[in-house]
């Protein structure tokens, strides 16, 4: 399958209420063993591929080093691939541009983009965020692949924010203007509550995707919510550096 089909073939693995699960990899050995698994596609986590450079989040691993191990893994998998791409390397719309291209590049059919500053404070502005999900769509249009830009909502990681009820107003205004933007899905993490997840789900026209935490509802009540994709973000890394260390540490006394 070409790059145009497996772009295609994403976009049609999120079904509301039957959702995608992915469960995020680091690099190309951790794709395939996860591909071998059975999943139907491969999605990164930033963490996850940051600590397994040995850089930290936030934009800290350089682009090239992101592009070359985007590279890899598509290499190592006949799956789609989708990459978290954090806030693109860039802020303003029109730097958004070359990152597209350079990531589209490689060969991945989908990314995650964030609407918190990173290295910053708080939330870009919305129309600020829609500008960038238009550059974004633009700039895939030009390369004619369907891009699936999984557009992320940070509200509920907000270290400030504390009641998630009182945020679902202003999530669904996001997630609105996100799809009218040229959004594929509507990332929702740190969103737990099965009712104000449905309550997402149903006002949002978008695919919606929830991260599978540790207090996170499971698969069969999210897909009950009408959630459309559910990934696992950093913990299967952490669960692995974990066995590592209490293995290594065994080993070493």
């Amino acid at each position: 399958m070409d790059q145009q089909g497996f772009a295609r073939e994403f976009a049609f693995l999120h079904s509301k209420g039957n959702p995608l699960v992915l469960y995020n990899i680091w690099d190309a050995g951790s794709a395939r063993t996860v591909a071998d698994a059975g999943a139907k596609a491969i999605a990164t986590g930033s963490w996850s591929v940051a600590a397994a450079q040995g850089f930290a989040d936030g934009q800290a691993l350089p682009l090239d080093r992101l592009l070359r191990v985007a590279s890899e893994i598509v290499q190592a998998v006949d799956l789609p691939v989708s990459i978290d791409f954090e806030g693109g390397y860039a802020i303003s719309p029109e730097d958004l541009g070359d990152n597209i291209r350079a990531l589209i590049g490689t060969g991945a059919v989908g990314l995650n983009f964030e609407d918190q500053v990173v290295g910053g404070d708080g939330l870009h502005d919305i129309d600020l965020q829609r500008r960038r999900i238009e550059a974004i769509r633009g700039a895939a249009e030009a390369e004619g692949v369907p891009l699936f830009i999984n557009a992320r909502c940070d509200l509920f990681l907000q270290s400030a924010v504390k009641d998630h009820a009182a945020q679902i107003d202003a999530a669904i205004r996001r997630g609105r203007a996100y799809g009218e933007a040229g959004a594929s899905g509507y990332f929702v993490p740190g969103l737990i509550d099965p009712a104000l997840i449905a309550q997402v789900c149903a006002a949002v026209d978008l695919p919606v995707n929830v991260l599978k935490s540790p207090t996170a509802p499971d698969n069969a009540a999210l897909s009950a919510c009408g959630v459309a994709r559910i990934s696992h973000g950093p913990f299967p890394y952490r669960e692995m550096a974990a066995r590592l260390g209490d293995a290594a540490g065994a080993a070493l006394r």
